[in-house]
Order: structure tokens, then sequence, then C-alpha cells
């Protein structure tokens, strides 16, 4: 059976390289230690052609293969800094290049001679901080304090360093044939709009100028960008090719939009997921419906084939000699590593295999109905050993996320405790037409909120469905505090880091001031849908108890968002209850501790069984603060 512990079972592969040759493989795994408290993370290297695994010691991750193969880069935490190290593949003999605070990009030069390291530069004052930038601070990381992003260049040979240069918000890097490429946010339109340059020999020169793009890697045939040339939050992103100066479009036909995304929950990756030039070939990322696809398009024909159509793929790599190695999601293994050569599929870990055999894995059941005006929309839902038993409704955060085909860890423990589990993808969702996504913009909790209504009505009518209740997270955690205002559906409702007033979300998130204009409107301080689409204001006519989770460290959706409802309902005699974790940024419920993720799912398991299935008129925690 699943216990709330049993999280801490599932090994994760976060990140997967291949070395150019295509005779090694490096895959970071993630676990959980409880005694640490702590996830732990720890490379494993994988000779192809001997199949033999090599583990290096715990807490590495980012591998980074060299051009000849011969070396691997890689990070070593080493308390509260980051260490370097080059690896030596020939002998296993290995040495450390640079221990800093962090380390953002680094990357090998063609010739393999040399290294260069993104870190980052704060002010530091010991009694203040002090910005001229927006945002002042980033989730996961922090006040920026006037962040400087600093490139250092070494010689691996003599473990010098070179050069060294100063830039402000890199968002990518890597180093091409000519030097090293790297793309810039732009101050005035942050995430959205971009320059490119190249770095070479001392010098500077841009690339590309105030585009909608980052270039992700080099190709035979140019530079590979992602993004668009007009960009907005809600846009597809789509794969070019920069040749000659002029910009190729590569997926945009297709419209399927090229990061692919599904909501993880456990199985969340480390790496970026971009396009990766090998070959003649460029790899990337399909989101459609519920799967998230790996293709490739030959630069020279441009015919695309699809590499894996199965599940969700959440990070990959590819070599010159056409190997693929990525990590896919389904629903019924969780998370592995698989090998793509030659045609065939290999399945290289078996992470979780021996785990989900001592478990019952419920299968997702996949069903497509009409919303309230015809538009198809897709679900999935997990059924419990008898019924009639209550709904569960999960709500993606995004709104551009998806749910697809994916263990999900939460939605089994509720459907062993009783409980039918629903995952919709209503309009906004990503994985589907432009159109489809670009349909809550200005409109939010409208026809998105009705679409899941509609989903709730369908499986009443193929299932023996008793109370309703509703949660998620992020934007999930805003539907789950919009829903409760509207309909008196829901007979509780847990919301996890949600939004409750868009005014002081625009002005207060690390991403509001682009983010939210995109999402609700311009000009904010006037614009009445940060009134109107705003849960707070409805906040009479909520019937529904209520359970607030919110993470202190949360600076996308900040604290104020969970606490101004609280207060507010609370004055109103309305049934809410709030927890707030000391620590954890936006993705707390994956990225927090072994102790705050137990507590976690034990607070949101029993508020819903006491409520839905015991009928408690009061919100007893019991055991909810213990750990096992």
């Amino acid at each position: 059976m699943w216990s709330v512990s049993s999280f801490a079972k599932l090994v994760v592969p976060t990140e997967v390289k291949i070395s150019p040759d295509g005779t090694w493989l490096a895959c970071t795994i993630k676990r959980i230690d409880p005694e640490k408290n702590r996830a732990v993370r720890q490379l494993i290297l994988y000779n192809i052609a001997t199949k033999e695994r090599f583990f290096l010691a715990e807490d590495t991750s980012k591998p980074r293969f060299s051009p000849s193969s011969r070396r691997l880069a890689y990070l070593k935490k080493q308390e509260d800094k980051s260490a370097l190290c080059i690896l030596e593949l020939s002998n296993f003999s290995s040495y450390t290049l640079l221990t800093t605070d962090a380390v953002g990009f680094f990357g090998w030069s063609c010739d393999e001679r040399n290294l260069f390291v993104v870190t980052q530069k704060r002010r530091n004052d010991p009694d203040l901080y002090f910005e001229t930038r927006i945002p002042v601070w980033f989730d996961a990381k922090g006040f920026l304090d006037d962040q400087r992003d600093v490139f250092h260049v070494f010689d691996v040979e003599s473990h010098q360093e070179l050069a060294q240069f100063e830039e402000k918000n890199v968002t990518y890097a890597f180093w091409s044939k000519e030097g090293i490429v790297y793309t810039l946010s732009r101050e005035k339109s942050p995430f959205t709009r971009f320059d490119i340059f190249l770095h070479s020999k001392g010098s500077k020169r841009t690339i590309l100028e105030d585009v909608g793009f980052i270039a992700t890697s080099e190709s035979q045939e140019g530079l590979v960008l992602l993004g668009r040339e007009k960009k907005n939050a809600f846009q597809h992103d789509y794969v070019y090719l920069l040749k000659k100066g002029q910009i190729v479009p590569l997926t945009e036909q297709y419209g399927l939009d090229n990061s692919g995304h599904i909501s993880l929950e456990v199985w969340a990756s480390d790496s970026e997921g971009y396009p990766v030039a090998a070959g003649e070939w460029v790899y990337f990322k399909s989101g459609e419906g519920g799967t998230v696809k790996l293709e490739r398009m030959n630069l020279r024909s441009f015919e695309k084939e699809t590499v894996f159509n199965e599940g969700a793929v959440s990070c990959f790599d590819a070599s010159e000699d056409g190997k693929v190695v990525y990590v896919v999601v389904d629903d019924e293994r969780g998370a592995e590593v698989y090998l793509h050569r030659e045609g065939q599929k290999e399945k290289i870990t078996s992470l979780n295999e021996q785990f989900l055999e001592t478990v019952t894995v419920r299968r997702l059941h996949y069903f497509q109905y009409p919303s309230f005006d015809g538009t198809k929309i897709d679900a999935w839902y997990l059924k419990p050993d008898s019924s009639p038993a209550p709904l569960i409704v999960f709500v993606h955060g995004g709104p551009k996320g998806a749910y697809g085909r994916c263990l999900y860890f939460l939605g089994q423990l509720l459907a062993q405790e009783g409980f039918y589990v629903l995952y919709t993808n209503p309009r906004g969702s990503d994985n589907y037409s432009e159109e489809f996504a670009l349909a809550v913009k200005e409109r939010t909790g409208l026809e998105d909120f009705k679409d899941i209504v509609s989903g709730v009505e369908e499986l009443k009518r193929k299932e023996a469905i008793t109370d309703v209740g509703i949660t998620g997270i992020s934007y999930g955690g805003f539907m789950t505090n919009w829903a409760i205002t509207q309909s008196d559906m829901f007979k509780a409702a847990v919301s996890e880091n949600g939004i409750s007033y868009w005014l002081t979300s625009y002005a207060f998130s690390d991403i509001g001031f682009w983010f939210d204009k995109s999402l609700i409107g311009d000009d904010p301080l006037t614009n009445e849908n940060y009134r109107k689409l705003s849960p707070l204001f409805h906040a009479k006519s909520v019937k529904t108890p209520l359970l607030l989770i919110h993470s202190l460290e949360d600076y996308r959706c900040p604290l104020d968002q969970s606490l101004m409802f609280y207060h507010v309902l609370r004055d109103l005699g309305k049934e809410v209850y709030i927890a707030i974790f000391k620590k954890g940024a936006h993705g707390h419920s994956v990225q927090a501790s072994y102790s705050h993720r137990l507590k976690r799912y034990k607070l949101i398991v029993e508020f819903f069984k006491q409520k839905l299935l015991l009928k408690s008129e009061t919100f007893d925690l019991k055991d909810c603060l213990k750990i096992d």
C-alpha cells in the first residue's frame, strides 16, 4: 500500500547527457534521504558499449561532456558552496577547477582547452539591499541585490583563469565554434525580449537585438533558437534556425508548443529541456494533449521525425552519431531513462520498478468531454476501490501547464484513501493550439472555470460520485480560491501558493510586472480586471471549508495572497485554516525538505478525509505534524 511517506521511495532522473561520440551516458538521479531530511543528487555514468555503471560521490550533478568525449565537467555541492570539477574518463581521476557560492552556466570550448563558468555577484552589504531594476527578488534566489553575472574563462590544462567579464540578466549561454554565445533578457521587457551576443577573443558582438528568441545550441547550419519573433507570455515557443543572418522557421508550421509541458509533481526535471543540435539534426520537445513528444528535424531536408511519443519526455540529449537519451514519465513506471539508437528503444534504468511492484498503481482513465460551449476538453481520472465516493478535482499551474499520462503520487494516495481524482486540461492549458492557450487572456477564471465544472458534471454521469473537493497549486491555487467564490459545488478546498488579489500579485510577485499584465491586462492601477477577477472581492460568497497552504519564501505568488484571503474570510466568519511553511520557494512541493513535504501531503490528505469522508465540522491536525 501507498503511505504518505512513499514519495521518498520514488527516485527521479532529473538530467541526462550523452557524450558527443555516443560512448558515455551521464544521468543525475535525485532521491530523498529522510535521515538527512533533504534530497540527494548523484551522478551515474553509463558505458553504452559495456553497460558498466560508475557512481560518482553524492551531491554531484549537471554533467557536461567535453567535445572529444574524454572529459566530464560537473558540479559538486560542498555545504553552502558549489565546486566545478573535471573528471578524466580514461582513468576516473578528477580535480576541482573552481569553488564558488553558485554556478549558473558552464560549457566547453570546441577544442576543449577552455571552460567558461558563469557565477553571480551581488552587492552583499551587511545592512541593506539596494536595487535599481525589477524585480527586486526572484523565486528560489531571494533578493537579487543588484546581481551581476560574471563570466570566467579557464585554461583546463593549467587550471588558471584567463579572462573575466560581467553582464546582467543572462538567460542562457554556451560555447560555439566562434566563441561564447549568450542571451540576455532586456531590462525594459524581461523574459519576453532578448539580445543575443557573441564573446570572442576579448570582444563582444551583437548577433540579434530585441528579439523574442533565446539561442540554445549550435548546429552545422547555424544557431538554434527557441521562442517567437514577437512573443508574449502565453504564445507557443517554436524552434528556428539562424542561418547566414536569416531566421528560418523550423517548427512554426506544426503549431505545437516546442517547450512541451506536463505537470510532473514529484518527477520535476533540473534540465531546461531546450532544443539540442547534434549532427545534421535538431532535437526538441513538442507538447500535444496529454503527451510531450521528443522529435527531431533534419536541417538539410527539413523533414521531421518523431523519436518518442508516449507519456511525457522531461529531458533529453543527443550525440553526433544519432543516439538519443531521454527521461520519460508515464502513469505506470514513473520516470526512467531510455536510449534510442538505430530505431530501437532501450530502457537504461529501473529506478522505481521494484518499489512500484509493492504498491497498487492505478492507471489513469482518459476521457474527452464537450464544455459548455462545445469546446473539447481532455481529462483523466483515477478510481477508488469502491463507490459511490467523493471526488477531488486537481487544477494544474500555469495557467499554461497541462496534465497527462503521468504517475501522480498525491492522486494515487487519495484514490487509495477512497476518492475519485480528476485531472483536466481546461482552455489556457499547454500542448494544444495557441488559440486555446490564449483563451484565458484577460478572462482568467471565466471560461476555464466553466471547463472544469463541465468536467465534473461529465464524470458524475460516468461514475457514482458524492461530494466534490478541489485543490491546486500556483494558478491551481488561484482557481481553487476562485472556484469557491463562484459555486457551491465544492464541499472542501485546499488552495496552495495561489492568488487572491491580482493587483498585489502584479506589484509584489517577481514576475507580476510582466506576467500578470499579459494574463489579466495592461494598466493594472485602473484596469477593472484586477479587482473583478480576484477571489478576494468575492469572499462573501464562500461557503466551502478552505485550507490555505503557503511557503514563506515564495516570491512567485508571495504569502500576502493567502494571508489576505485568510484574514478576510476569517473576519467574515467563514471556515478557513492556514498552514504557512517557514521555508520553501514557489516549488516547495517538490523542492523542500523531506519533513516539509511529508507534512504537506499529510495536511492535504487529512483535510479532505475529515471534510468529505468523515464530515467533520472542524479540522483537527491530529498527527499531521508528526514525522514517520
